[in-house]
């Protein structure tokens, strides 16, 4: 089997975890525009499909994913520990997926998950959870929270939601990556806000990138157009991606999840097409095609 598993369903494919790319292939019309998005597959727990591909699939556009980031989670012992006292804190902050992952293994690990169940998860639940995104929210009402903020789509924005609402002298615990921006915490350092941080994950390099984006430009050749996801994973790709489109660089439209990504474009040097208006499936498949359009968004 090659390194990317460009036409296996999401729910048959064996190799998702160890870094295959996913692509849907569509039978209607004359050629199809590839487009590329740097990210792990996830998949729709209704649909069993990936809602990227799904929503982008819509537009008559044929995606494939690469990821280009993998995690290894830190401090969890004293995260459990913290975990374990909901009283000692005013709530919790969720800004990625892996925060979330992190609480499931904390409570795996620690034989916790019948406590969780049947008292640290009410207790949790008296106080606000506030996420950001989607994908996040869902994670969290997975483990029995329920989330609060998950429309403000970006950190900044759930910053100024939670200053609106939080008058707990207590501090909101705030489960992190190694990569985390300063945004939120001083945001609400500044509005009097507590908050204590620990670190749970950190980012690094996809093992399969290189191999994964060979195997995508050989099969399929140059995308029309290249969806980055975060600062890191472009940080990450950006060399090989370059290498493997040589001149043809220039035809690629760049396309980032969000502003702080598109920034991160902007001082490489490379033009932004379009910036999703929000980080969802729906928005950035609206957003690609209207960049691939004569005129942009």
């Amino acid at each position: 089997m090659p390194a990317e598993c460009f036409t296996c369903p999401a729910s048959q494919c064996a190799k998702r975890r160890r870094g295959c790319s996913l692509r849907v292939p569509y039978k209607d019309g004359p050629a199809t525009m590839k487009v590329l998005l740097l990210k792990d597959p996830k998949e729709d727990d209704d649909r069993g499909q990936d809602p990227y591909i799904r929503e982008l699939g819509l537009y008559g556009l044929e995606a494939t994913l690469i990821p280009v980031l993998s995690f290894e989670f830190l401090s969890l012992p004293s995260f459990s520990e913290k975990l374990s006292h909901p009283e000692g804190y005013g709530g919790l902050i969720f800004t990625s997926p892996r925060a979330v992952e992190a609480v499931k293994l904390c409570l795996e690990k620690a034989n916790k998950t019948e406590a969780w169940e049947t008292s640290l998860k009410e207790k949790w639940n008296s106080k606000s959870v506030y996420v950001v995104g989607n994908a996040t929210a869902s994670l969290v009402s997975k483990i029995g929270l329920d989330p609060e903020g998950e429309n403000c789509g970006n950190a900044e924005k759930l910053a100024e939601y939670i200053c609106s609402r939080e008058s707990s002298a207590l501090p909101l615990l705030f489960p992190c990556g190694n990569l985390k921006r300063e945004t939120l915490p001083r945001m609400l350092k500044d509005k009097g806000v507590p908050m204590e941080s620990i670190t749970v994950y950190q980012t690094i390099p996809h093992p399969g990138i290189q191999g994964n984006l060979n195997s995508y430009y050989s099969q399929q050749g140059i995308p029309a157009s290249i969806t980055f996801f975060s600062p890191s994973g472009l940080s990450y790709s950006l060399k090989h991606i370059q290498e493997l489109s040589g001149d043809s660089i220039d035809q690629i439209k760049f396309v980032a999840i969000g502003p702080t990504t598109a920034r991160a474009l902007a001082a490489q040097g490379l033009p932004v097409s379009c910036t999703a208006e929000s980080p969802t499936p729906r928005a950035l498949a609206a957003g690609i095609r209207t960049a691939l359009q004569p005129h942009r968004c």
